[in-house]
């Protein structure tokens, strides 16, 4: 099984049989909690997605961030299925931290959550926004608009990355999905998961075993649009660079541009 997406650090401890090629949330959350660290953040209030991938960030996030001297507020879990942040966005704003940090999965949550955020005085009242960088997805972030510039984000993919591989990966994508939009990360996750597959088939002759795949994927090194990464023999889960990024214009378009990173990052969840 190549996991191209899913992100709960538990799912590769389930089989000896099982690669993922994606990230981990704690792999994405525990950098931003060192970055804020160093960059003045004390104190936060952490809000998060009630299921697997919210508590992975939240533990991941507190416990670095706690080891490091910062202390979190108060730790918020809202509902996974149409949740109402203007309640909960009311309970940071009278917590008063430095930030919030945010988890909710990529997509129409973004634009609610970062309404509520401005609704309700967090941004007039100073209180920064830091996040995995499933707030502001690649797929979504023009349709957020503006109130996004400025939102720091750690994750390991965005579509203003840097390098050659990159560029060729968004001619292709545009390609061959002209109507698609912006490629996001799991465009990504699917085009390395391609390539592990491929290269397993590649090397078996066609002849799928899959012990023999197993060890092929062990280790396995590959030139990703995000940069290169690597399949941890150990734990089977891919090991990446973890970027942080700020929302900005670039041209007439927001992107996630990337201005530091955490390179050779494994899941700090195993």
């Amino acid at each position: 099984m190549i996991i191209m997406n899913a992100a709960a650090s538990v799912i590769t401890t389930k089989s000896n049989y099982i690669v993922r090629v994606s990230m981990t949330l704690p792999q994405v959350s525990a950098p931003m909690a060192t970055w804020a660290l160093k960059n003045g953040i004390k104190r936060v209030v952490t809000l998060v997605s009630d299921f697997g991938p919210g508590i992975d960030s939240e533990s991941a996030f507190k416990s670095t961030f706690t080891a490091g001297g910062g202390k979190v507020l108060e730790s918020i879990r809202v509902p996974l299925k149409s949740p109402d942040f203007a309640p909960f966005m009311l309970r940071v704003k009278n917590a008063k931290p430095d930030a919030i940090f945010i988890f909710i999965p990529a997509g129409e949550q973004s634009v609610a959550v970062m309404k509520a955020y401005h609704e309700r005085g967090l941004a007039a009242g100073g209180i920064k926004v830091i996040a995995t960088g499933d707030l502001t997805d690649d797929h979504v972030l023009d349709a957020m608009g503006d109130v996004t510039l400025g939102v720091i984000t750690s994750f390991h993919y965005s579509a203003a990355h840097g390098s050659p591989e990159n560029k060729a990966f968004l001619t292709s994508f545009a390609q061959a999905n002209p109507n698609a939009g912006r490629p996001n990360f799991m465009a990504v996750g699917a085009y390395d998961g391609m390539q592990a597959i491929y290269e397993v088939v590649k090397k078996t002759n066609g002849q799928i075993d899959g012990d023999k795949a197993m060890a092929i994927l062990k280790g396995m090194k590959i030139s990703s649009p995000r940069g290169p990464i690597s399949i941890d023999p150990a734990t089977r889960d891919v090991i990446q660079t973890v970027y942080i990024r700020k929302v900005e214009k670039v041209g007439n378009e927001l992107y996630n541009v990337e201005f530091d990173r955490f390179p050779d990052v494994k899941d700090p969840g195993k």
